[in-house]
């Protein structure tokens, strides 16, 4: 695995996780709780996955107390990283874990959706894969619910097992409060005004598809949650066929 931050071991500091968490590209992590890494439960099945596993762990709880050449130490600091980052997927989902990556979700230290529909929604970081070694971090919008790359050079090759394919979702089931509302608005390309006819018809066509879906669900009695937007969608509307006339009556009287 390649390593994801630039800090020398001039850096360390007595303190391994702190060390860590300031890193410079290490941002998307929080800290794990001393009492989570030193019970052996929360570790099982990471001793096969991690080389130097004992070396590692005894690095990142502190108590390293093992004289080793350069070569070595580089080995074993690599391993407790990688060691780190397991642990952290499993941290995550548990109710501290979560609590942590809550307060970073809500200051948006992890980037927002750069889709302007979506109004700077925050984002989550989440994996594509729980093996490591397989796909990066990517980046999850709950409000548009897709997916992007973390504009960071130094967050773009955070191995993505490090946090894994259900926090986001885990999260968002805890929290449900924090779920945004889906927009019903949609952006038409326009050239100089105008509607462009292609995109237009597309979009048009996906306008109807919605509103018949929303009519069955009505006839079903089934509450959508949309009803606020439908009247500001039906506000919006309204505005442009009042400027549409303005402009015709304006061309009518020349």
């Amino acid at each position: 695995m390649d390593d994801f931050n630039s800090e020398t071991d001039s850096d360390y500091t007595s303190y391994w996780r702190d060390w860590f968490i300031s890193s410079r590209g290490n941002e998307y992590f929080c800290e794990i709780d001393e009492e989570y890494l030193t019970d052996r439960f929360n570790l099982t099945g990471l001793n096969t996955e991690v080389q130097y596993y004992q070396y590692a762990l005894d690095l990142v709880t502190d108590v390293f107390d093992f004289d080793c050449d350069d070569d070595m130490r580089e080995q074993i600091e690599k391993s407790a990283r990688h060691l780190y980052g397991l642990v952290h997927a499993r941290y995550i989902v548990t109710t501290r874990g979560l609590a942590k990556m809550l307060e970073k979700f809500k200051k948006s230290d992890f980037g927002k959706c750069p889709r302007v529909m979506c109004e700077s929604q925050p984002l989550l970081p989440m994996g594509q894969n729980d093996v490591p070694n397989t796909s990066p971090v990517k980046l999850y919008c709950s409000r548009c619910e897709d997916l992007y790359n973390p504009k960071s050079s130094r967050h773009a090759v955070i191995d993505g097992a490090y946090f894994g394919t259900s926090f986001h979702n885990i999260l968002f089931q805890v929290y449900p409060a924090m779920m945004p509302p889906k927009s019903q608005k949609r952006y038409n390309p326009k050239v100089f005004g105008f509607k462009v006819h292609a995109a237009a018809a597309l979009s048009r066509w996906q306008t109807e598809e919605r509103d018949k879906m929303k009519d069955r669900l009505r006839a079903a009695r089934v509450e959508t949650g949309f009803e606020d937007e439908d009247e500001e969608l039906e506000d919006e509307d309204e505005d442009e066929e009042m400027e549409g006339t303005g402009f015709d009556g304006a061309v009518a009287q020349q």
